[in-house]
């Protein structure tokens, strides 16, 4: 199996972006870096394209491990044939593998074992041959009749000579390939209740069946979420008749001989007590398998755009974590994020100090001059949220409050990170901090919590953890590198991120600013304690100084480039000094084509792609491209389920997006449901296509379900 051959069919590249990836990846470059910076050896393959060839190049190594493993082992054994070894290296999967593996794999004692220590293997033979057609073969059988052996009749021999027949048609490779795809292509999964008459969410799914290859992912974790809570029993249609008939034709290959009768027998015993029951788990597995990697995938396109939400710069915001026995938690951070003040106040239930809340809220912002309020979606959300909007009206300062997601503050909380940033500061408080800042700079806050209890998945707990961690670190990483990320604030969670910084020497950086005070330029980061050159080759970049000396430190202009950028900078009738001041706005105009490009590159010996993104970086030093993105639904008021009226049009946030459909912020305590049917006046097959986690979208009322709190909506023809 040629490895990059398999690579270039797959992705549809080319071989040189096939083989500088794999080089590149193997040199201990990040995915980060190499799509920033190494676009001319991979032809322009995206961080997303990178990390799928990554995760698909680490597979096929491992299954070219296994396959020599296996043939190891099976050499070992003395009973490795050339054409079971051109089998083995033929397999594209492990399953493959462990197939053609099976008859060899040590196993436990079986019922096949102990009739072969009893010296029936050659009477299985027998039978299995098929080749006698006159005589009896219990006559046969009777010479195998052994009292100290424990073969103390015709009918024990044959029967263990059954046994040893039904497991070798379950080790038989081809035969378990064709049953595993006659199952899942044409079986059903099948659902019943334990108990039927017990309330559950998965009363769906009490009598429920549909077919394997049909059923979409995430009923595939809803059921096996059930089955693990008890609430239903889960099967596979074993298509008994059907098999069996297609094992028959396999193995009966003579129907005059003396054995047909033993052999039918054991095909169906092999089938009912030992393939199905295997090849269930498999296909419950494989269905599993696939369900969790759509989820986390999911899970991951959901989470990018939460994280690369457009900060709110420049405001000095209150953090208010609601609750209700224990009060809510407010918090004031001024526009750098600095804790400037914090309180507990008790306007809910049971205390319901309404007015001394508001009294003291209003204190707090004339006192800072609060612009914003960011209120946590938890409990007694809403109920605070009408109080906010309600103290709001009675001051003549505008003020405005917005909701924002809380999942994972509690975590946080409690967390090392929150110990070490407030040591000093109550638990409970810390939420509140950590939900003004989510405001302010969602990025940089999300960052110190595990991405996935961020709030924008679904099953996560019910999911692969090591795959999940895996894939929502590398959905942060990229956020973070596209971004970048100012060296002289940035915290130890949000450097560990950066390409090529270990948590360790993200702590040394922080250590070494504050001893120095602040970073002067990005050469200095070659004076923290272990970062050496080949860790500075990889995070540079990514690292911006505002007032750096050098104002290509402000951009994501790689140190490497430097000289070019300068070179260009020049050739185009400016000065580096033309570069912080804003200058180059107008520099399109005199690279204005592809032709144009390419002849400067040329001229300056560097890549086509590498000068398009200097160009772009030197126009705008210090661009965030969060700024493209939408920024909060802010309100003066709030509305109540009560208030919703059918064809009501109102702007909401998307929290969640689901393969049924999204989760919209509309305002009001309950989050109300786009279905996918009700997207767009076209069809929609994956509502990612259309929407994503942070949208502000406009959305119609179409239902509204007071008692169920439940809120229907549509985006057709609005």
């Amino acid at each position: 199996m040629n490895i990059n051959e398999i690579l270039i069919k797959e992705f549809n590249i080319k071989k040189f972006q096939v083989e500088n990836t794999i080089k590149l990846i193997d040199e201990g470059n990040t995915i980060p870096f190499i799509a920033r910076y190494r676009k001319e050896q991979t032809g322009e393959l995206s961080d997303v394209v990178l990390r799928e060839l990554y995760e698909r190049l680490i597979y096929l190594r491992n299954l070219e491990s296994r396959k020599e493993e296996v043939i190891r082992l099976i050499e070992e054994q003395g009973k490795l044939t050339e054409e079971l070894k051109k089998d083995i290296w033929s397999a594209n999967t492990l399953q493959k593998i462990d197939d053609l593996y099976r008859p060899f794999r040590p196993k436990r004692r079986t019922r096949a074992t102990i009739a072969k220590e009893k010296g029936l293997e050659p009477l299985a033979d027998i039978i299995l041959d098929q080749s006698l057609t006159e005589g009896d073969i219990k006559d046969i059988a009777s010479k195998y009749i052994n009292d100290e052996k424990e073969v103390n009749s015709v009918e024990d021999a044959l029967t263990g000579a059954m046994d040893i027949i039904a497991e070798i048609i379950s080790d038989n490779a081809g035969y378990r390939e064709t049953i595993r795809n006659r199952l899942y292509n044409k079986s059903d999964i099948l659902t019943q209740a334990v108990d039927d008459k017990e309330k559950s969410v998965y009363e769906m799914y009490y009598e429920y069946s549909e077919p394997v290859r049909n059923i979409a992912n995430h009923r595939i974790l809803a059921i096996n979420r059930g089955e693990k809570e008890k609430f239903i029993r889960v099967k596979i249609d074993s298509l008994d008749e059907d098999i069996v008939s297609i094992l028959n034709s396999k193995v009966i290959v003579n129907k005059d001989a003396i054995t047909t009768e033993y052999l039918l027998s054991s095909i169906e015993d092999s089938y009912k007590r030992l393939i199905f029951p295997s090849i269930e788990r498999e296909i419950r597995n494989i269905l599993t398998e696939r369900a969790e990697e759509h989820a986390i995938k999911v899970f991951g396109k959901n989470l990018s755009p939460l994280l690369m939400q457009s900060p709110i710069k420049g405001k000095v915001v209150m953090g208010f974590d609601p609750g209700f026995r224990t009060g809510c938690k407010v918090a004031v951070v001024d526009d750098t994020g600095k804790l400037l003040d914090f309180t507990t106040v008790y306007p809910t239930e049971p205390q319901n100090k309404v007015e001394e809340t508001k009294k003291e809220l209003i204190n707090l912002i004339n006192k800072y001059d609060i612009d914003m309020i960011a209120i946590g979606n938890g409990t007694a959300s809403r109920e605070s949220e009408t109080i906010i909007a309600d103290m709001i009206k009675e001051i003549d300062k505008k003020v405005y409050f917005t909701i924002v997601s809380e999942a994972g503050a509690s975590i946080y909380s409690a967390s090392k990170v929150a110990n070490e940033e407030y040591p000093d500061i109550n638990v409970s408080i810390r939420g509140a901090i950590s939900i003004a800042k989510r405001l302010q700079d969602p990025l940089a806050e999300l960052v110190k919590i595990d991405p996935k209890h961020v709030g924008v998945g679904q099953y996560q707990h019910d999911l692969n953890q090591g795959k999940l961690d895996e894939t929502l670190k590398g959905v942060v990483e990229d956020c973070v590198n596209s971004v970048g990320i100012d060296l002289n604030t940035a915290s130890v969670s949000l450097l560990s991120y950066v390409s090529g910084i270990s948590p360790s020497v993200a702590k040394n950086i922080v250590s070494y600013r504050e001893e120095a005070g602040r970073f002067k330029n990005r050469k200095e980061l070659l004076k923290v304690k272990r970062l050496g050159q080949a860790t500075y080759t990889q995070c540079a970049g990514f690292l911006r100084l505002a007032d750096s000396e050098n104002p290509l430190d402000n951009t994501s202009v790689h140190p490497e480039s430097y000289d070019v950028t300068l070179k260009l900078v020049e050739k185009l009738g400016y000065s580096k000094e033309d570069i912080k001041g804003g200058k180059l706005k107008s520099i399109d105009s005199k690279v204005s084509t592809e032709e144009s490009l390419e002849a400067i590159a040329q001229e300056l010996e560097t890549g086509v792609p590498t000068l398009r993104d200097i160009v772009q970086e030197i126009k705008k030093p210090g661009r965030d491209p969060r700024e493209d993105m939408p920024i909060p639904v802010f309100r003066s008021d709030v509305l109540k389920i009560e208030d919703l009226k059918e064809d009501m049009i109102l702007t909401g946030t998307v929290r969640n997006v689901v393969d049924f459909g999204a989760f919209i912020d509309i305002g009001v305590k309950e989050d109300g449901l786009v279905h996918i049917s009700n997207l767009s006046d076209k069809f929609v097959k994956n509502p990612m296509d259309i929407i994503s986690v942070g949208d502000i979208v406009k959305v119609k009322i179409i239902e509204v379900d007071i008692p169920k709190g439940r809120i229907a909506l549509s985006m057709k023809g609005i």
